[in-house]
């Protein structure tokens, strides 16, 4: 009888060696992001973190989890991965700061069928990029090889991102009819609709690699533009007295994501005039034959964050945030009712 021979992890498509390659190469990465509180690298078995170092007397902590959708896809198809992460952190601290909350740490999850070093590290580095321009820092995370759960060259991302506040200033707060909605400017598509988005790709004919319609680059940058990171602006506006309430917008658009944040009983009045629908939006409603409502359902439309401010405030408000480097718009108010009404088109 013919002995077999013993198997190994690695003949099962698992490599323990690239995984501690990866770890070697990415502590860089998180070590620049360190913020007060941190007290542990990467490597453990947990990450620790001290909430009276990052100076909280009496905190609530605030969690926020998501993923990047299928614009993953975009990117595991161009091999253009190094902004992926960005778009990771954005998903869940832009979340996060709507409750009023400082994002203080991060953590990612990884997962894919064969681990390629580089292209791991050029994903992780974007994501510590989005903590660095949070303030975040990358704590720790999982790195994941399945073989046989993923297509050759497919990945799949997660986040969680943890904050803090001291009691009682959780948003919303305070609501009230006739607040000023100041609608602060996104950077194209972000994170959500992407399947919309590469259907309409697909109907249009054109590929990644083609010149973008809409803007420069290729068609593929182009789309891959990461979500906007609205963290410092948005917390100095909370700090500086007014806010009453945040909304990211995200899928679902205006018409889904401004009513999560108001009370029962009022609604909002939006001028769709109020700003330019930027060019990606025009491009995709037109090639996929979108109606308007479609499109403030699907996409962020050009807002990426809403701030419900007091009507007193609303010039000095818009003005800090101007200073703070958004583009900000006055959209309209808050009023009796429900749900969000628009007057005017999107041009």
């Amino acid at each position: 009888m013919t002995e077999k021979s013993g198997l190994t992890y690695a003949e099962a498509g698992v490599d323990i060696d690239a995984g501690n390659a990866l770890v070697d190469r990415i502590k860089p990465e998180a070590a620049r992001t360190k913020r007060p509180g941190v007290m542990s690298g990467l490597g453990g078995f947990g990450a620790l973190f001290d909430l009276k170092a990052a100076g909280y007397d009496d905190p609530v902590l605030v969690a926020a989890t998501d993923g990047v959708g299928t614009k993953l896809k975009i990117a595991i198809d161009t091999g253009n991965v190094d902004t992926i992460g960005i778009d990771l952190v954005a998903m869940c601290v832009n979340d996060l700061v709507c409750q009023g909350a400082e994002p203080l740490f991060f953590l990612d999850y990884f997962a894919t069928g064969k681990l390629e070093v580089d292209s791991a590290a050029r994903i992780v580095s974007g994501i510590a990029e989005g903590c660095a321009r949070s303030g975040c820092a990358l704590i720790g995370g999982e790195t994941a090889e399945m073989p046989g759960m993923y297509a050759a060259g497919d990945f799949d991302l997660a986040g969680f991102a943890v904050g803090a506040m001291e009691r009682g200033a959780a948003l919303p707060e305070g609501v009230a009819e006739g607040d000023v909605l100041l609608g602060l400017a996104s950077d194209g598509v972000h994170s959500n609709g992407y399947s919309l988005v590469r259907r309409v790709v697909e109907r249009s004919g054109l590929g990644w690699g083609d010149a973008s319609p809409f803007g420069d680059g290729t068609l593929g940058e182009a789309l891959l533009a990461p979500t906007r990171l609205y963290v410092k602006p948005v917390l100095a506006a909370v700090r500086a007295g007014g806010v009453h309430a945040l909304a990211h917008i995200t899928g679902g658009g205006l018409t889904e994501n401004l009513p999560r944040v108001l009370p029962e009983g009022l609604g909002a009045r939006i001028d769709l005039g109020a700003w330019p629908l930027p060019p990606v939006f025009g491009w995709l409603a037109g090639q996929g034959g979108l109606a308007q409502d479609e499109l403030l359902k699907t996409f962020n439309a050009g807002i990426g964050m809403v701030v419900v401010v007091s009507a007193d405030r609303a010039d000095a408000l818009a003005a800090l945030l101007a200073d703070e480097g958004e583009t900000v718009h006055r959209l309209g108010t808050v009023v009796a009712g429900q749900g969000v009404s628009y007057d005017g088109t999107l041009a």
